[in-house]
Order: structure tokens, then C-alpha cells, then sequence
């Protein structure tokens, strides 16, 4: 059994850039850990921050439970993730605690900060994390870098409109259904995303992306991911080995 650790800045984006992959990495006996670096407390208009906060958390929990997996949050606010020391060593001694096999993080280049700063800090947190004289809490370092993976971005681009290069793909059409239950547990999202985004059918975008990222694979549901291979992190393809016959070639 592997251990994989999935982190991204709010409750939603795993679901909706990873679930499918996720999914079959439960149905497969691996141990699950999905995090949230923030509560997403900003994702309403009509509620305050703290009640939206734990409404997110709760359905957050809901998606994970779906496959098996566990949910974690960092406490980050909202629009309030930087790569910072004290963040670093946080997201370390997550890392330290969970002792991953594989870790799934966020895109580099998003249209949102906190994207962005999530997949900073866990690519350098994976670095940190066998290093012990980095001090964090009680877990002890690890002993050595975890391979680390990228999934897309959303949308497949970064904040410029540039459309970004993916290594691989998951053939997730087997797993899809829990996929979409997984999205559909964030029920308090689809009035804040049909305002903030502008997207009337919150679930039925999500649908409309895996698609199109079924599509260039020549499949009927994808998702997306790039490894991270920069000297020193592990250039092994776990997660790929881990997946088997679901990984998807250009």
C-alpha cells in the first residue's frame, strides 16, 4: 500500500483537476490524504467567512470520504497563502507527519494566487522535509524527497491565457461517476462560482473539462499531470507505476 498526499489551496480543486485519479488510487487500497491549504472561507457572497469556512470543510470531508480518503486543512486564509518560512515549514511537517509515498500538488502557473503559492510551497516542502536540521514539530524528517507531481492548471492555462504542457494523462472514464459525486458535494460553490466566474453549471463545467481532456488523449475522461524530475527529486515515475494501465501517453 502507498501512501499519496494530494494537497491544493481550497476544498473543490482536487476534485475537480484529480478525483477521477485519486479515486482509482483508493480503489486500488492506496491511503488517500486529500488537503486544503485554506477553508476557502471567501467562496460566498451571502454567508461570512467563518460559517462559509466550515460549510466547505464539511463538504470537503464529504468528497474524501467518497473514495476513502482523509481531508486535512492547513488553516491558510483565503486569498492569504505565501511563500513564506513559517508556511514552508507547515506544509513540511505535513509532509513529515503523512510520510507520503506520492505527492500531488497544484500547477506552477494558475489563474488564482493561491494556486500558484500552494504548489510553491509544496515543491519545496518536499525538498525541506528530509533535511532535519529544518526544524518544524515533533515528525521526524523523512528520508528523502517524495516524488512530487503537478496536475493541470485550471482550465489548462496560466494567467495570461497561455495554454501549458502536460507530461501524462489518467484514463479516469472507469472512475468517473465518483468523480462527479466527489464535485458534487460542494454544493455551497455553484452560486459562488455562477458570480465570481460566471459559470451557471458549476458540475457540468467540471464534466465539460475532463472531457476535453479525455479528448486529446482519445479517451472519454482524462486529467492531467506533469512530474517534477529537477535534481534532486526522485526521477522514479511512482505515481505512474502505481496507476498502470489508466496512464495515458501524448
Amino acid at each position: 500500500m502507498a501512501k499519496i498526499v494530494a494537497v491544493h489551496a481550497h476544498p473543490d480543486d482536487l476534485e475537480i483537476l484529480a478525483g477521477g485519479t485519486l479515486a482509482i488510487l483508493a480503489s486500488l487500497g492506496h491511503a488517500v490524504t486529500m488537503v486544503t491549504a485554506t477553508a476557502g472561507e471567501g467562496g460566498s457572497a451571502d454567508l461570512p467567512p467563518n460559517e462559509t469556512g466550515r460549510t466547505r470543510l464539511t463538504e470537503a470531508a464529504a468528497a474524501a470520504g467518497r473514495i476513502g480518503a482523509q481531508h486535512r486543512c492547513l488553516g491558510f486564509p483565503d486569498l492569504g497563502v505565501f511563500n513564506d518560512d513559517a508556511s514552508r515549514r507547515k506544509v513540511t511537517e505535513l509532509l513529515r507527519e503523512t510520510t507520503p509515498d506520492v505527492v500531488i500538488t497544484a500547477s506552477p502557473a494558475d489563474y488564482h494566487p493561491d494556486h500558484e503559492a500552494i504548489s510553491v510551497l509544496v515543491r519545496d516542502a518536499c525538498f525541506a522535509a528530509p533535511v532535519a536540521n529544518y526544524r518544524t514539530g515533533a515528525a521526524p524528517a523523512l528520508p528523502g524527497i517524495p516524488p512530487l507531481y503537478f496536475t493541470d492548471a485550471i482550465g489548462g492555462r496560466d494567467r495570461d491565457g497561455n495554454p501549458l504542457k502536460r507530461e501524462f494523462g489518467v484514463d479516469v472514464g472507469r472512475h468517473y461517476d465518483v468523480k462527479r459525486a466527489m464535485v458534487a458535494e460542494h454544493r455551497s460553490q455553484v452560486a459562488w462560482v455562477a458570480r465570481q466566474h460566471g459559470i451557471s453549471d458549476f458540475v457540468g463545467d467540471m464534466d465539460a473539462w475532463t472531457r476535453k481532456v479525455g479528448h486529446d488523449f482519445g479517451v472519454s475522461y482524462a486529467e492531467g499531470f506533469r512530474q517534477y524530475r529537477h535534481p534532486p527529486y526522485p526521477r522514479e515515475m511512482k505515481l505512474q507505476h502505481l496507476l498502470g494501465a489508466a496512464v495515458l501517453n501524448p
